[in-house]
Order: structure tokens, then sequence, then C-alpha cells
């Protein structure tokens, strides 16, 4: 799984959106397969186009709870954008991820522009997914404390 600066210096010497776009799809090749027991309703990702499932799972860690992603879609651009969001959040604290904005990443790889418009809604479903979940680990946490 390639890092977020890996990503970006990748994308740096991309020069036009053709290549980018398949370097995305070739990003959604390195996804580990998602087991079916992940494909569940509950696990769907609610405004996406196409099919979207993102597992998460909670690690206790003492500078407060990491998040784990799995995810997978029917859609070969969505496989590759979910690798982008993972390079951003995937084993992060629920503190940073809830305090990282993708935008400006998302605008500095030239996604923003480029995406359909139904394509950049399932990519804001897939964050807002991953933020609640950080959410949701990290007012446990609290509670716990």
């Amino acid at each position: 799984m390639p890092t977020l600066s890996q990503i970006r210096s990748d994308f740096a010497v991309l020069d036009d959106w053709e290549d980018r776009y398949r370097y995305v799809i070739e990003l959604g090749r390195t996804l580990a397969p998602l087991p079916d027991a992940l494909r569940t309703d509950a696990n769907k990702v609610r405004g996406c186009a196409s099919q979207v499932w993102l597992a998460t799972s909670v690690k206790p860690d003492g500078v407060g709870p990491r998040l784990e992603f799995q995810a997978d879609s029917d859609a070969h651009i969505v496989r590759g954008l979910i690798a982008i969001l993972f390079a951003i959040f995937n084993g992060q604290p629920a503190g940073t991820i809830l305090a990282t904005d993708p935008d400006p990443i998302f605008s500095e790889l030239g996604l923003k522009e480029h995406l359909t418009p139904q394509r950049s809604n399932g990519l804001v479903s897939m964050v807002s997914r991953i933020r609640t979940d950080a959410a949701a680990a990290a007012e446990q946490r609290a509670a716990a404390h």
C-alpha cells in the first residue's frame, strides 16, 4: 500500500489526467481483498453511485483509538480513491482523522476538478463515514475514562 508522499510524488511526474486516472486505477489494485463476511449492509457506504463497502476496526492505543479500514468497490476508479483515502487515514488515531481535512489533498492531486459529480459525492460520503467512525471511537474512549 503506497504512502501519501509516494502518491503525491507519483502524481507530480504524471502530466496529463489520463495518466493520473490510470494511476488511480492502479492504486486500487493495491487494496487487500475484502472478505465476503464484511460485505454487509451495515458496511455499505450510502451516497456512492457504485457499490462501496467500508469496514472499520478500532485498535486501542496509548494515544487514543487507532482506526484501521478495509474496503472495496465494484468500480476500479473508486477502488483507487479508497487507496488514496487509506494513505491519508488508515492506521491513524481518531483525533488525527477528525483533525485532517482531505480536501486540500484532493485538490492538490487534481481529483476535485477531474471527478464526475457522482464520484465527488461518493468521495465525500466515504470521508464522512470515516470521520463518523473516528468520532464514535473517540466518544467511546472518552466515555470509558
